[in-house]
């Protein structure tokens, strides 16, 4: 995609990015609760479907734009070695992937964003890898969790119900979701953008 950083495919002198077929687990997340009694992807399994990953979150248009690049590079990033993606596959389907995404902070912005791009990029391909359907949650460190994964659960539940990936969940582009406060408890006017 013009404009990101290309430096996605390999390891130069000066980029803090592992080489992309390496499996660095002290430069990935550690498995957090969503991914519990599921068998967690390893090694080569976690790399195949990353690569996976960096395809079509290419084609789709997931990125980072805080660092400008594909989704996908986070799990090499060096200098972020607790963020990124890890997957699993479910304990009681294997032909459901469940991914959860570790953002960068408890408070970036982009995680319901890149949340929601994944499960469409992931689930809008299914014909791309070896999964029925992929889950997505972001990371119990994120202060608004409860909101994110309650969005994503209604995606995957219209996912199922209409093979589509195009729904948008209640209160989606607010970023105050279910517990929003109107405009004047904001202490702002109805005119207000944010």
């Amino acid at each position: 995609m013009p404009g990101f950083s290309s430096s996605f495919w390999g390891n130069g002198d000066d980029e803090p990015f592992d080489d992309y077929d390496d499996f660095v687990p002290e430069h990935i997340p550690v498995p957090g609760a969503f991914l519990g009694g599921h068998r967690v992807l390893e090694d080569d399994e976690h790399v195949a479907f990353h690569r996976v990953t960096r395809d079509l979150f290419d084609e789709r248009g997931v990125y980072d734009m805080t660092f400008g690049y594909n989704l996908a590079q986070l799990n090499l990033d060096t200098r972020h070695p607790d963020s990124g993606y890890r997957y699993a596959a479910d304990a009681d389907d294997p032909t459901v992937l469940l991914a959860e995404f570790t953002p960068t902070t408890p408070f970036c912005p982009q995680s319901d964003t890149l949340t929601k791009g994944s499960f469409r990029a992931w689930n809008g391909l299914l014909d791309r890898h070896d999964y029925d359907l992929v889950r997505v949650r972001v990371d119990e460190m994120h202060h608004r969790h409860d909101e994110i994964n309650a969005q994503l659960e209604y995606l995957e539940t219209k996912f199922l119900e209409t093979g589509s990936v195009t729904h948008v969940p209640p209160d989606e582009g607010f970023g105050y979701g279910s517990g929003a406060r109107d405009d004047s408890e904001r202490g702002r006017g109805s005119q207000s953008p944010f």
